[in-house]
């Protein structure tokens, strides 16, 4: 079992600790509904040292990204700015959904902990092409700080640059080895801080006396889905392709000269007829749980996550459904079949409820 290098901090805080992808990892410190209205209203620090990093080497690196990124890397290469996307097979089927940062002429990658193996191979293999070398960098943490207040707590905290209040949504900053990026996976705004490890313990001992609450990964699991979200591993996975996993946005295909992988096969996708993701909220007494299954007066479906959303009060999910769904439709629960309306995927906007 892996443990990032809060692991005691987390004991000591009182987390309870479950195998996450191998890691050990906080799942909560309180309660659930507490550390998630936190977030919410406040400010709240996370561990999510578990993410995978990676740096590269080699002066074709925008070409090598070019090819591996369904993205186009060329929207960021001249700023300081971070880009998400996904890796994608020959079959368009998703690899991973990641964000690539680049400053200061530097690129810095960060993928989920499931994959890690999977992308430091994929990676190493395409990068030959280029003379790029891939770096993971286990020697590195990152720490997110998110909510309303996070960026005023993040300002009081000593060592960190005051340059970081002018980074605008998805821009980032590296200061020597560290990358302050204004990113996340809340809904909310605040950074998220890739530090060298033996920074992570300053750091998030200063953020928790200027009144920051810790955030274990079942309300990291909430606030995302309210923000409509997607988890790898649950939305979707190497079996679904971008356009039915609400990743249509991140295909760039103004470059007709750009070749990139999965591009062929990702064209021949008549999208009319691809499944969608979108918002369910269920009308009646129970919870959405991944797995079950979904009608509507045109076809069928099945819910991706579930759970109770603290902030609108009712349990809501998101789900892969046929098209030519309408505003209402039916989930079974437990050989029950219950009332749901479909609504847009992102149930929240940043700091309130989308209407």
């Amino acid at each position: 079992m892996n443990k990032t290098p809060l692991h005691n901090t987390h004991i000591q805080l009182g987390a309870k600790i479950v195998n996450f992808s191998n890691w050990e990892m906080p799942i909560s410190y309180s309660s659930l509904i507490e550390e998630h209205n936190a977030v919410r209203n406040t400010a709240g620090i996370f561990d999510v040292s578990h993410m995978s990093v990676f740096d590269f080497d080699g002066d074709n690196q925008v070409a090598f990204f070019e090819k591996i990124f369904a993205n186009d890397i060329k929207k960021i290469y001249k700023d300081n700015k971070a880009i998400y996307g996904a890796l994608l097979n020959e079959e368009g089927g998703i690899l991973d959904d990641l964000i690539i940062y680049h400053a200061n002429n530097k690129f810095r990658l960060v993928s989920n902990c499931s994959t890690r193996e999977q992308n430091k191979q994929w990676l190493e293999k395409h990068a030959v092409e280029f003379g790029v070398k891939v770096m993971e960098r286990s020697d590195m943490g990152i720490l997110a700080i998110q909510g309303p207040y996070a960026l005023k707590k993040i300002l009081e905290i000593k060592k960190i640059d005051a340059q970081v209040n002018t980074l605008q949504s998805f821009g980032c900053m590296f200061e020597g080895d560290k990358l302050y990026a204004r990113t996340g996976y809340t809904g909310e705004d605040g950074l998220e801080l890739i530090v060298p490890t033996q920074d992570m313990n300053h750091l998030w001992d200063q953020a928790l006396e200027l009144g920051c609450t810790p955030i274990g990964l079942g309300a990291r699991d909430t606030l995302r889905l309210e923000a409509g979200l997607n988890l790898y591993g649950k939305d979707m996975t190497i079996n679904n392709h971008p356009y039915e996993s609400n990743l249509g946005w991140t295909i760039d295909m103004s470059d007709e000269n750009r070749e990139f992988i999965g591009k062929n096969a990702l064209l021949s996708i008549d999208q009319s007829k691809s499944q969608k993701i979108v918002g369910i909220i269920l009308q009646d007494k129970g919870v959405l749980r991944s797995g079950y299954e979904i009608t509507h007066e045109q076809g069928k479906g099945v819910v991706l996550s579930g759970s109770y959303s603290p902030t609108l009060q009712s349990s809501i999910g998101l789900a892969r459904v046929d098209q030519g769904y309408k505003e209402n439709g039916k989930v079974m629960i437990r050989n029950k079949v219950l009332n749901i309306d479909f609504v847009s995927p992102r149930f929240l906007g940043q700091g309130k409820i989308s209407s």
